[in-house]
């Protein structure tokens, strides 16, 4: 009963820990992008951390020989970093060429 009840903490904490990493690679304001990514890449750290932690539990408590890599957490963990990978240049690149691009014809603007 325990080992499930921390089955179910632990994937609750992955979320909100994947959540952190791209809460802080996106939605930080009055910052650059580099200090973005530096602060990404220590968030990417943390979810590893826990989301391995909670892949450990999810293994123990189902089947010993599934490997980290096929647990539930892991694979959102890999999800959800593979498409940070994928739009943290993509909104980089955006920010930094079309952006201005826009703010330049608003009407408002004289």
């Amino acid at each position: 009963m325990f080992l499930d009840l921390g089955r179910v903490l632990s994937f609750f904490l992955s979320i909100i820990s994947l959540f952190s990493m791209m809460h802080g690679a996106f939605f930080v304001t009055a910052t650059t992008w580099q200090e973005r990514l530096v602060t990404s890449i220590a968030h990417v750290v943390l979810a590893a951390c826990v989301c391995c932690g909670s892949g450990l539990l999810f293994r123990q408590s189902t089947h010993p020989t599934v490997p980290l890599s096929r647990t539930l957490p892991v694979l959102l963990f890999l999800w959800t970093l593979g498409a940070a990978i994928i739009l943290f240049p993509l909104a980089w690149v955006l920010d930094t060429y079309y952006v201005p691009l826009l703010w330049r014809n608003q009407p408002w603007v004289f």
